[in-house]
């Protein structure tokens, strides 16, 4: 039997903080923040992430990387050398290792002005140490990184707008150097990690289709076009967007236009032991990405006070909160 999820700690920069909330089993609707983090003076947040114990917090400038307790303390920070005056087209990206051990941090140096290519560099979370750092042959805009819950290695997906999309996955055991590899695709996104981390999901980055992989070597599980969505690839596509309902279901997001050139979008749900569609969820979302699943059932939308609320369909198929409905796949 799969153990359920430990509760994800999402942020959300707000009024000049950090918010940290975790959405405890049972507990729907507007979560309430957990934790504030007060950056330092003149920082101006990028990303950021917070350990599971709540007390100390990692965030991104566009010049840097900053570790700080949960009172504000500076424990560490390391800035990126030289610093960039440009403002726009790069986004540097932080997390940490499940385990709270290490930070991983994504700089994409080449939009910034500061070399040919990117980095990927990983951090003593305690020190600021630098323990790694991966030269990249990207020119990325921004990324996603994803811990994987069990084994503490990271992934990371780098984004080089029309060229493509980068997926790399990093180790770093407590006994040997860390490692890292980059699988072979340029043409993929990676979406979301299983709750176990047994698997993961990618969409293609022409939008294409869907594919679930096995973890770590990426070997395809099982692909699915536009068209097993009862869709042509001519009037729709696949979102890059979705994620893990729970460890057996996926969320796939369809996105169109319609007749009066009207943009639509649908949630389709995926039984990924078996690789077929088990129906549809209709949540009230004010676009394709709003909705992230979060591995236990439910998913987190956004709040018009900037608050992430919790969703889930558990009370009733019909009369769920946020208007949520199942429908089985015909």
């Amino acid at each position: 039997m799969t153990p359920a999820p430990i509760p994800k700690v999402i942020t959300r920069h707000r009024h000049g903080r950090i918010h940290a909330y975790v959405a405890p089993a049972g507990v729907l609707g507007a979560l309430e923040p957990v934790a504030v983090f007060r950056p330092r003076d003149g920082d101006e947040v990028v990303a950021s992430a917070v350990r599971q114990d709540l007390e100390r917090v990692v965030y991104t400038t566009l010049n840097g990387v900053v570790c700080l307790t949960r009172v504000g303390d500076l424990l560490w920070a390391s800035d990126f050398e030289p610093r960039s005056d440009v403002r726009h087209g790069h986004r540097p990206d932080c997390a940490l290792s499940s385990d709270g051990r290490t930070v991983w941090v994504y700089r994409p140096d080449a939009m910034a002005g500061r070399g040919d290519g990117d980095q990927w560099v990983l951090h003593d979370a305690d020190s600021g140490a630098v323990l790694a750092r991966r030269a990249l042959e990207t020119v990325g805009h921004g990324s996603g990184h994803y811990a994987h819950p069990v084994d503490g290695s990271v992934y990371l997906n780098i984004g080089e707008g029309q060229d493509g999309s980068v997926i790399l996955r990093g180790t770093a055991g407590t006994d040997s150097a860390p490692e890292f590899m980059t699988f072979p695709w340029s043409d993929r996104c990676l979406i979301d990690l299983a709750p176990s981390g047994r698997q993961f999901m990618t969409v293609d980055h022409g939008q294409a289709d869907v594919a679930f992989h096995e973890h770590p070597g990426g070997e395809v599980l099982f692909t699915l076009p536009v068209d097993s969505f009862g869709h042509d690839l001519e009037d729709a596509f696949v979102e890059w967007s979705g994620g893990y309902l729970t460890e057996d279901t996926a969320i796939v997001t369809l996105g169109g236009e319609s007749e009066d050139e009207e943009d639509w979008f649908r949630y389709h749900l995926v039984d990924v032991r078996t690789g077929t569609l088990s129906g549809e969820i209709t949540v009230e979302a004010t676009n394709p990405y709003e909705v992230v699943p979060l591995g236990d059932g439910s998913w987190l939308t956004d709040g018009p006070d900037g608050r992430p609320v919790r969703r889930s369909p558990e009370r009733g198929r019909g009369d769920a909160p946020g208007g949520a409905t199942i429908r089985p796949a015909r």
